[in-house]
């Protein structure tokens, strides 16, 4: 750890340093707790629902995306509206170490972990060298960020192949390419690195070897300032389309209940031993054997936190905030009981038919669905404008039921009441899968969806010549209004 000590106080007044439906998320969370929220908006999001949701909001003028970046003037707002911490949400500067580490010295409570941790687990390798000493398993690969194509080609000869190359400094599945061949390595490694260069600022790639058909399995952990650590069990986040996460499921129903103790006594024992704080959530790979290999770890609050809520119980963002002003967990591990299944569903606004391009424009028509077990948490309404600066997620559906069958029964009818016009979204597919034979059964890999949309049926079946009539003025309207 650095020499960097942070400090406890009482919240009183939180500004929340992202956009859309998280920043709604925490802002709920603050009311519930009696605290002040500030917001912070780009021109782009001036007509947000979560604007309007705080107490106080302030415009930052500048580029749609640097808005949410430049930690500089985010705490200096922060300081001048006598927030007493700062809440970073998911994306844009939640896994900034020196972000959270400018807010500590500047007086300012960052919710989250540690400095040190954050830039500990956003490094892959340093990552995964500790987790290894840790006794946590890991995959054969290389150590270290690789730049030289010839080293990285000797290391992925040693391991075998398949073999998969990832951004060293970045994630979200840019810069990530399966090599199966010796002689695919070569081009694929000069398309990852420059991939990663782009995005990432610098092109190193690592090395791991490929698991075929594993389950992506993650525990959610939780920490308090006292050496207290919990988990809050595990997330089933195989579905995936292009390493991008598309439905997550609390509890996983098919995982061996032998596999699941070992998960979450490595993780644990792991998170206590680095002196972890707050939340986080460790990503693991669980093969055909049941073998589980760690792959890295998010210091942050997760996008799919509202399943292990809805299972647990526990509100994860209040956590947060009572850890981060110095508060024990109000629980022991004995006290957290796991009860049902939550299935939570990424609604993206993107054309299945277009190859999942995103989507922007006017929304026409929205009715999100209701009844037991449902929560929406969404950034749009009808007429909101969807702007093309930011990821396509425009709301999240999540469902809860006692068993697995009842789960994706309900699931299927709410996203059959689920509504959005005026722009294609991914509800299609999201359908298909709920209605398909594997996913009942609970049979799926990070390579359900590659293999299984050849045989979905895109077609929104909700939408009729009325709708598509709306749709276009809508999107003449918002043009002319742009």
């Amino acid at each position: 750890m650095s020499k960097l000590k942070t400090f406890t106080k009482e919240i009183k007044k939180v500004l929340v340093a992202n956009r859309g439906e998280i920043a709604t998320r925490i802002i709920r969370a603050c009311k519930e707790l009696d605290i002040k929220t500030v917001a912070i908006y780009s021109e782009a999001d001036a007509k947000s629902i979560y604007v309007k949701k705080a107490d106080e909001a302030y415009l930052i003028p500048s580029d749609p995306i640097q808005a949410y970046l430049n930690y500089f003037r985010i705490v200096d707002l922060a300081k001048q509206t006598k927030c007493d911490a700062i809440h970073p949400g998911y994306g844009f500067l939640s896994e900034n170490p020196e972000f959270a580490e400018y807010c500590w010295k500047q007086g300012i409570v960052f919710i989250g972990p540690h400095p040190d941790h954050i830039a500990l687990f956003g490094d892959k390798m340093a990552a995964k060298k500790k987790m290894r000493e840790l006794g946590v398993p890991v995959l054969p690969g290389s150590d270290e960020p690789i730049s030289d194509i010839k080293k990285a080609k000797k290391i992925a000869d040693e391991i075998g192949y398949p073999v998969i190359l990832k951004a060293a400094f970045g994630g979200g599945g840019r810069g990530m390419r399966i090599v199966r061949e010796e002689s695919e390595f070569e081009d694929l490694f000069k398309s990852a690195f420059n991939e990663a260069k782009k995005f990432f600022g610098r092109g190193d790639v690592f090395i791991e070897k490929y698991v075929e058909n594993p389950r992506h399995i993650e525990i959610q952990i939780m920490a308090d300032k006292y050496g207290n650590v919990v988990h809050l069990g595990e997330r089933d986040c195989s579905i995936q389309r292009r390493h991008q996460k598309v439905v997550e499921i609390a509890r996983s129903p098919t995982l061996n209940e032998d596999v699941k103790r070992e998960l979450y006594r490595t993780s644990v024992k792991a998170m206590f031993k680095v002196g972890y704080e707050n939340v986080g959530t460790i990503e693991y790979l669980v093969d055909e054997k049941d073998n589980f290999y760690f792959i890295e770890m998010n210091t942050r609050l997760q996008v799919e936190h509202t399943v292990t809520e809805m299972v647990t119980g526990i509100d994860i963002v209040q956590q947060m905030i009572k850890i981060a002003q110095g508060e024990k967990l109000g629980f022991l591990q004995e006290d957290i009981t796991m009860r049902g299944y939550a299935i939570e569903f990424r609604v993206n606004a993107e054309d299945p038919k277009r190859n999942f391009a995103p989507s922007v424009g006017a929304i026409t028509s929205y009715h999100s669905p209701g009844g037991p077990g449902v929560r929406v948490d969404a950034a749009v309404y009808k007429d909101y404008v969807i702007p093309p600066y930011y990821d396509s997620m425009i709301a999240k559906l999540s469902v809860w039921a006692l068993t697995w069958d009842q789960v994706v029964n309900r699931a299927r009818r709410a996203l059959d009441e689920f509504i959005v016009r005026g722009v294609p979204t991914n509800l299609p597919l999201l359908r298909a899968i709920v209605r398909d034979e594997d996913f009942i059964k609970g049979k799926f890999t990070t390579r359900y969806i590659e293999e299984k949309l050849p045989t979905f049926n895109l077609e929104d079946k909700t939408a009729d010549l009325e709708d598509l009539v709306a749709a276009i003025a809508g999107a003449i309207a918002a043009y002319h209004k742009i």
